[in-house]
């Protein structure tokens, strides 16, 4: 893309241009309130109603804001959430960690495996390498992408508090394949609502040409798209639905909403991430009676 051409979007699109200013950190000092006013007004053209939220991404908002427990940021926590869903379930759905380093200088490439995954702990998707062949690696470009990463301060893109005080870390995980041998896992995301998972998102996020479908918890899919369109032959129920459910259910006790995110690998489940703000809180629902029943889902407990 040419520079006149992002002149010309930064210019005439609001949500680009919002973007833009955001990463350049005109807002930095702008509090979480005021901020999450401004974006929501310019990614839905309406006002925020903070005293009276009722769709799915405005309650997200005031979750952001007045639903703030120490435990979100471990839970958020790349690396120490594997502790905490090891307490909670067992180690064996916890992916497994091969190392943890402070800076990628410190990473021995030699020490690890052919294949593996390495990312920050603190943000999502900026400084991650998915290495499939040691050997034709570019170490010296992974360790400025992961550099680049961990001078991410990922909180202040989308106010999502959880991630501001996590002490930022390189970590590496065994690379997953699923039976199948396609390279792009299958994601199994469960919208739970004060512990009770409602709807299940499996897609191919990393998939070239992604699609995504949604279904309740006896499988029935639903008429909802958010990001991607659906599919047009559905996904077959996964054996392992109920197993799942199961364990939602467990890591979403208590909590007003949470997103608990699962890869299936030849019948063995794990965790990928708890998400509690599904696209930041800035992902159009539709059809838009579902951004009112999401947001009817969601019990809004006391201002912490």
């Amino acid at each position: 893309m040419n520079i006149s051409k992002i002149l010309y979007q930064a210019i005439t699109n609001r949500q680009i241009r919002f973007s833009y200013l955001t990463k350049l950190g005109i807002f930095n000092g702008m509090s979480d309130e005021t901020f999450l006013k401004l974006k929501y007004k310019n990614v839905f053209g309406k006002k925020l109603d903070l005293e009276n939220p009722k769709t799915f991404n405005e309650k997200l908002q005031w979750l952001k804001l007045y639903n703030r427990k120490p435990e979100y940021t471990v839970m958020a926590d790349k690396y120490r959430t594997k502790q905490y869903i090891s307490s909670k379930i067992g180690k064996e759905y916890v992916v497994p960690l091969l190392g943890v380093w402070d800076s990628p200088e410190q990473i021995d490439f030699e020490a690890l495996p052919n294949q593996f995954v390495l990312k920050c702990n603190h943000n999502s998707g900026t400084g991650m390498c998915i290495c499939r062949d040691k050997e034709r690696l570019d170490i010296p470009k992974v360790i400025r992408e992961l550099n680049k990463g961990l001078k991410e301060n990922y909180y202040l893109n989308n106010r999502e508090w959880p991630y501001k005080d996590i002490p930022r870390k390189v970590i590496a995980e065994k690379y997953l394949v699923e039976k199948t041998g396609d390279s792009c896992l299958t994601d199994y995301k469960f919208f739970c609502f004060g512990g009770e998972p409602q709807i299940v998102y499996i897609s191919k996020d990393n998939a070239e040409n992604p699609t995504t479908d949604f279904f309740d918890m006896d499988y029935n899919r639903l008429d909802l798209r958010m990001k991607d369109p659906n599919s047009e032959i559905p996904p077959e129920k996964p054996a392992e639905f109920d197993e799942m459910k199961r364990i939602a259910k467990v890591l979403s006790e208590g909590i007003p909403h949470v997103r608990v995110d699962f890869y299936d690998i030849s019948g063995r489940l794990y965790i990928g991430e708890l998400t509690f703000y599904h696209n930041g809180g800035f992902g159009p629902v539709s059809p838009k009676r579902w951004e009112r029943k999401m947001g009817d889902m969601i019990k809004l407990p006391s201002k912490a």
